[in-house]
């Protein structure tokens, strides 16, 4: 086995080392996990600090395995400054991707909030929760029903304005997290790079060429974020992202006549 590269060891000293203080020390997540732009607590700087910091320690093991595989052919190919600038531009991309999204999605949420409180009924309220959180809707049911057989209780009225206000304070500081825009960016470029090199994933018995994998891979990301599973907490469109700005910027690379790093 190849050593591992000086860029590839680096990254992976930091991401450990953050997700030692975070989970232990100082929460580090707080101030630094991306949030929405809507939020009062967002920061521009948590585009980039966003990627040293991982939910749990299965979230940090899976993208460092990332990075370990597929990063050290990139840096040795390119070398650490253009491998470095490849990692950064890939996970602020996929970060500016789900916020862009993240943007719409809580801004359609913040107007369906204003137009209930202005008419909180127990049916605008059942609208609300169907197109907007359907993902509670069975753990609210009792107190649905209640405010339907009572829809003029000024508390129930008062409790169903709180709720929707209290879930859209929830979604726009929800934090994101990790390493994974830049990893899909990496395993974008590799599947690009060397697309016919065969891969042996676990769980199938088969090799299984890169074109294909990041194929499949970007597709179902592609599925499961357009889905937005209310129990899911990936973020699936940083991952669309972290591809997307890495086959920009390698067909941008592509375009240069010489080698400028």
């Amino acid at each position: 086995m190849l050593a591992i590269t000086p860029t590839v060891r680096n990254l992976l000293i930091l991401n450990v080392l953050f997700y030692i203080v975070d989970a232990n020390i100082i929460n580090l997540s707080h101030n630094f996990a991306l949030v929405s732009t809507l939020s009062p607590d967002f920061h521009a700087y948590q585009f980039v600090s966003y990627m040293f910091l991982h939910g749990s320690f299965t979230h940090l093991l899976s993208n460092m395995f990332g990075l370990f595989m597929f990063g050290p052919l990139l840096e040795r190919m390119w070398g650490p400054k253009k491998f470095l600038i490849f990692y950064f531009f890939t996970g602020i991309g996929a970060g500016l991707l789900f916020s862009g999204i993240d943007y719409f999605e809580n801004t359609n949420l913040r107007d369906a909030v204003e137009i209930f409180t202005q008419n909180p009924t127990p049916d605008g309220l059942v609208d609300f929760m169907s197109k907007h959180a359907r993902g509670i809707y069975e753990a609210n049911l009792e107190f649905l029903n209640k405010f339907e057989e009572n829809p003029t209780n000024s508390s129930y009225i008062q409790d169903s304005i709180n709720f929707v206000n209290s879930y859209y304070e929830r979604s726009i500081n929800t934090p994101m997290v990790g390493a994974s825009g830049a990893i899909f960016g990496i395993l974008m470029a590799f599947g690009l790079l060397f697309p016919n090199t065969e891969l042996f994933l676990l769980f199938v018995p088969f090799p299984i060429k890169a074109k294909y994998f990041v194929a499949f891979y970007g597709l179902y990301e592609l599925y499961s974020g357009i889905q937005n599973a209310q129990s899911d907490n990936v973020a699936h469109f940083a991952h669309i992202g972290g591809m997307l700005f890495a086959y920009i910027l390698l067909r941008y690379w592509g375009t240069q006549k010489t080698n400028f790093y």
